[in-house]
């Protein structure tokens, strides 16, 4: 069974899998496996840029996003002209022959990845780029361009190593999708400690957070005084602060519903 496996710690923003998704199928027709894409509108693969915090504490991640090829996929289920398909090895389907203009699947689609072609009143998606697999080719456009080696494509059994360290997109949909994520973005909790009386940064001061189940876990600040506390949870959090010669100092109720710059904190 087909599978891609997408390290986003790789990923540079180059945007080089989405441009070659759209050389690959802008203007080329590959009547069975696809219609033309258009010049606008539509990504079948898509890099999501996300800026995370705020200025200083700022962190930009790139998510390569495209149909997930789910082995329950809704957009079966949902489409009356049973022109969606899932293939034999994996990867998922429109007929653009059968489609005959249902925008059902649009909906059904939890991660937003089926798009309607107005023109040609066809839904349209990835393909994995099937017509070239199928004529001997070993990976789609977007594998193939990505010069950082982010995107790996193969069978399932050959990604094994890498699928274990990977996470899916929004499991709670249960759709059991065949497209990997490594290093999915947690969130993170940062600031900075500065003495106020010599207008000095702070360096070493030990910043422990505590979640709400009591569970703990520290970090010193650099010789700018900053400090990050990564691959948190959504939740809500204690953070103090110590320093030799200092009082501590405990912020309490630290959501990291968004990710968290804490700014400045003076010490006593």
């Amino acid at each position: 069974m087909k599978t891609l496996v997408i390290d986003i710690t790789k990923c540079n923003g180059c945007y080089n899998c989405q441009i070659a998704c759209k050389d690959e199928h802008v203007g080329n027709d590959w009547v069975p496996y696809a219609r033309p894409q258009p010049e606008t509108g539509q990504f079948w693969m898509k890099i999501q840029e996300t800026a995370r915090g705020s200025i200083p504490k700022v962190k930009v991640t790139y998510e390569p996003r495209l149909c997930q090829h789910c082995d329950a996929a809704p957009c079966v289920a949902s489409c009356r002209e049973k022109a969606i398909y899932k293939r034999d090895d994996g990867i998922v389907m429109v007929d653009p022959v059968k489609c005959k203009g249902q925008k059902n699947c649009l909906a059904a689609c939890p991660y937003g990845a089926i798009y309607f072609n107005e023109d040609l009143k066809l839904a349209q998606k990835c393909t994995m780029c099937s017509h070239l697999l199928d004529s001997g080719g070993k990976e789609p456009r977007c594998v193939e361009a990505c010069p950082t080696e982010a995107l790996k494509f193969g069978e399932e059994k050959e990604l094994t190593d890498l699928i274990q360290k990977a996470e899916i997109l929004k499991p709670e949909s249960r759709t059991q999708p065949r497209v990997y994520y490594i290093g999915l973005p947690k969130r993170f909790i940062a600031g900075a400690v500065f003495d106020p009386k010599k207008d000095e940064c702070v360096e070493g001061a030990l910043v422990t957070l505590t979640d709400s189940t009591g569970n703990s876990q520290t970090v010193k600040t650099d010789n700018f005084g900053d400090f990050w506390i990564e691959g948190l949870k959504v939740g809500t959090y204690s953070i103090k602060v110590e320093a030799k010669n200092f009082m501590p100092r405990i912020i309490n109720n630290v959501n990291t519903e968004k990710d968290v710059n804490l700014g400045d904190i003076p010490l006593s």
